[in-house]
């Protein structure tokens, strides 16, 4: 799928229940995205034009479903591993942004999503540690740090988020920022 105009694309991928859409919504300033109360709504690939999210450029926010949801398929779930692929692979991909709840240890299905984000060895991606609000100060940066050391990104590519109370959103704004820019984050 080619989109028009030809703009640079930021992926969103993540689990389900981790946060996406409240995290899309408040990167933006608005509700761009539908929040559900019920995980594993989102089934296909979502694109929202970005025209302006104080980086100086519009851009491509492409959301994709949610992974690791218990009542989806077998099929569905090689549906959900080729569209992976695919927006991966994408000409104009500038990088991935992958959210995890900072609350919880990786699963097996966010090793899986490691595995293939270190495939592609052109995608550069961004951690955004979702819901930190629920944790106190000192248990968010030990959490922090520990899935740091265990995804093996360096600090500037790990961000601490809350998009109840918008902490590290302007960090992650910025990150995108570079990576919209070119630069390696």
């Amino acid at each position: 799928m080619l989109l028009d105009p030809p703009l640079p694309e930021v992926a969103f991928v993540g689990r389900s229940n981790v946060g996406k859409s409240s995290l899309l919504n408040a990167l933006v300033g608005r509700r761009i995205a539908k929040i559900s109360g019920t995980p594993g709504k989102t089934r296909a690939l979502n694109v929202f034009l970005i025209p302006e999210l104080g980086i100086g450029a519009p851009v491509y926010f492409l959301d994709l479903p949610g992974y690791g949801y218990a009542r989806v398929g077998k099929a569905q779930r090689a549906a959900f591993r080729g569209l992976v692929k695919h927006t991966l692979r994408r000409d104009r991909l500038r990088g991935v942004v992958w959210l995890l709840d900072i609350r919880h240890p990786l699963s097996a299905d966010d090793q899986a999503m490691q595995d293939a984000l270190a495939e592609e060895e052109k995608t550069h991606v961004l951690a955004a540690l979702t819901k930190g609000d629920k944790l106190s100060s000192g248990k968010r940066t030990t959490r922090e740090r520990e899935l740091r050391e265990e995804l093996g990104l360096p600090e500037d590519q790990v961000v601490a988020t809350s998009a109840k109370t918008g902490e590290g959103i302007a960090d992650l704004k910025e990150a995108i920022a570079g990576l919209i820019s070119g630069a390696t984050p």
